[in-house]
């Protein structure tokens, strides 16, 4: 029986293919308000709530005026560039079905956690199939903050009535994710190379494993977190 009773995946780049949709939906939306950015920073806070990471770019921009409505407009932009992408290309990461169901079958509860809003993490759980496959879906409208906070982790193990997070291996792509499960005290915090940043890149965050792609986890859990 494994030790492990709850794994947390994120989904842009470790459950579905990340081809620059998220960073190429800022650059857009950013462009066309003519709010400056940097292309590495905005690699850098992919993972985070996405209305934030507008603000902050806005913040820097304009200084610390009134931006609400400016920020809202412009996540009306990145919302409609990321729906065409995703409506154009979605593709699930090669093995991640095999390891959702691997852990379903060890009796491992399984979820998500996204800076998406729902409406984008919803489309992306119906187009794969995958709506009725995790025990939880929490988005980070659904927390009072988003990543590196580890609030959509504690509400992913609420959901899915585990009470402590040394049952629990949270797994993601971004810098983020990885200082989000650090912060949670989960029992694994797992970086995975199938999204937008290099193992040196993760290597540099707080972490326990670095991972190819989630086809590896349940190699993991099997050989590190067995009783």
């Amino acid at each position: 029986m494994s030790a492990i009773k709850l794994v947390i995946f994120d989904i842009a780049g470790t459950i579905v293919e990340d081809h620059g949709e998220v960073v190429n939906a800022f650059s857009a939306a950013l462009t066309q308000s003519a709010i400056p950015f940097q292309q590495e920073e905005l690699k850098r806070r992919t993972g985070a709530s996405k209305r934030e990471v507008i603000r902050h770019f806005v913040r820097e921009s304009h200084g610390q005026a009134d931006e609400t409505e400016l920020v809202e407009a412009i996540y009306r932009q990145f919302r409609d560039e990321l729906r065409t992408a995703y409506g154009k290309q979605l593709r699930p990461i090669a093995g991640a079905a095999e390891t959702f169901s691997w852990c379903r079958g060890h009796g491992i509860s399984i979820a998500t956690t996204t800076g998406f809003y729902r409406e984008i993490s919803e489309s992306i759980l119906e187009k794969t199939g995958w709506r009725d496959v995790f025990q939880a879906n929490i988005s980070s409208t659904d927390v009072k903050q988003g990543r590196p906070a580890p609030d959509m982790i504690f509400r992913a193990m609420e959901a899915t009535g585990v009470r402590d997070a040394k049952y629990v291996i949270n797994v993601g792509d971004t810098p983020l994710d990885l200082q989000s499960g650090s912060n949670s005290g989960a029992r694994a915090v797992v970086g995975v190379l199938t999204g937008a940043h290099s193992r040196g890149a993760l290597e540099m965050h707080p972490h326990t494993h670095i991972l190819g792609s989630i086809a590896e986890l349940p190699q993991l859990i099997e050989s590190e977190f067995r009783k």
